[in-house]
């Protein structure tokens, strides 16, 4: 898959055994941070927090983004092993982790599959979050179903202009719908455990941008329509 890379919307065709593709990922996994994450939604981090890996780059290219230094084509990160990886998600679930939370790693998705039967193999029991921008091939979604318990996808824009002028991807929302679909299609309706958090389920997200509240009003009224009660909604200001 790497030698002809179609894993995103962008579909570059790059050989990542040879160089880099269009979000900047090569053929091993960049990781920039992985740690007990407090802020997410309270049904995934809970009192304990959510065991986050932060990979590097990212195939959009949003003007706001708030992990600037990692999600660029030049960004910040080290390179890991699925074996070093597996190690890592299991240190999380010692320290006390609710899951653990894959974070833009749809450039990596071959790479976390086997790291996840590594990890599955010697013994991590977690749910795990797959968390996304929402821009995302459904083919590459599909190779995940049956190793990912919860989605986190953004729904950004439901305007292709806002879409093109933030994000760089025009194309954001006919990849982010039929995306959600499979997400949803994959979980089935969110389920909680004893303590209110999240065993398996959708979430969605859309982040409210100053001045585009009827944007903000398309998007959720097509979550209503399509999704209604099957998923969770997180609106973030």
């Amino acid at each position: 898959m790497l030698k002809n890379c179609q894993l995103c919307p962008r579909a570059c065709g790059a050989d990542r055994t040879k160089s880099r593709g269009a979000c900047g990922a090569g053929i091993e996994i960049e990781a920039a941070r992985a740690s007990l994450h407090m802020w997410e939604e309270p049904p995934i981090s809970g009192t304990n927090g959510s065991g986050t890996v932060f990979f590097s780059h990212c195939s959009l290219g949003c003007v706001f983004c708030q992990n600037r230094k990692i999600s660029r084509r030049e960004a910040e990160g080290q390179n890991i092993t699925a074996d070093a990886l597996a190690k890592t998600f299991l240190s999380l679930e010692k320290k006390g982790a609710h899951n653990i939370n894959l974070v833009t790693g749809a450039h990596y998705v071959p790479q976390i599959i086997e790291t996840l039967q590594i990890a599955r193999k010697q013994g991590l029991s977690l749910p795990v979050v797959y968390n996304s921008s929402g821009y995302e091939q459904v083919e590459t979604l599909q190779l995940l179903d049956g190793h990912i318990d919860i989605y986190l996808p953004d729904y950004k824009y439901y305007s292709s202009y806002y879409a093109g002028l933030y994000s760089h991807a025009e194309d954001y929302r006919e990849f982010a719908v039929p995306a959600i679909d499979e997400m949803v299609r994959q979980t089935g309706a969110p389920q909680f455990d004893k303590n209110g958090l999240l065993k398996r389920g959708t979430v969605i997200r859309h982040l409210m941008l100053p001045g585009l509240a009827g944007d903000t009003a398309q998007v959720l009224r097509d979550i209503a329509s399509r999704w209604g009660d099957s998923v969770l909604v997180s609106l973030m200001r």
